[in-house]
């Protein structure tokens, strides 16, 4: 790049000097000073980010992308079927079945993990099911536990304040 090409940005500035950290920049645009006019006393128009300009130009293109796609799904490239069944049908979700076993709410919280573990180990009930159902007892636990802490601090509170 010549001197006559160089832009004023970088007039004077060596990447020496950027390295050592003991170059001088002016901070901001220095063609900007205090009371200047605005270019755009409006705002900035609509549509002149980068961005947006990006995104317009996609949506001029995006139905010849589309054609483009089927047309190759349409000649067997499994890729692009699959990229456009994506798009149309929803992915499926595992759900677990719905199942009826002895259960006692109520009871403690080992008796009612023995209960699942009985009703998996006789086939009522299947492994990853029986997890979640052990897993929901142990939140259930939980729960109680903090409203039983609750009343045990509510009961210490009005004995002291009485």
């Amino acid at each position: 790049m010549s001197q006559a090409d160089t832009p004023p940005c970088v007039d004077g500035r060596t990447p020496e000097a950027a390295a050592r950290g003991d170059e001088t920049r002016p901070v901001g645009n220095p063609g900007w000073h205090a009371g200047m006019k605005s270019p755009w006393p409006a705002g900035r128009p609509k549509g002149s980010t980068p961005q947006t300009k990006l995104m317009q130009r996609m949506l001029a293109d995006a139905e010849g992308v589309v054609d483009a796609v089927v047309a190759k799904a349409l000649d067997g490239d499994t890729g692009a079927a699959s990229l456009i069944l994506s798009r149309l049908v929803p992915a499926l979700r595992s759900q677990s079945e719905k199942v009826q076993f002895d259960f006692e709410p109520s009871a403690p919280v080992s008796q009612q993990v023995e209960a699942v573990l009985s009703a998996i180990s006789s086939g009522v009930l299947a492994p990853d099911v029986g997890k979640q159902v052990i897993d929901t007892i142990g939140m259930l636990s939980q729960v109680r536990a903090t409203e039983l802490l609750e009343a045990r601090i509510a009961a210490l509170e009005e004995a002291r304040g009485s």
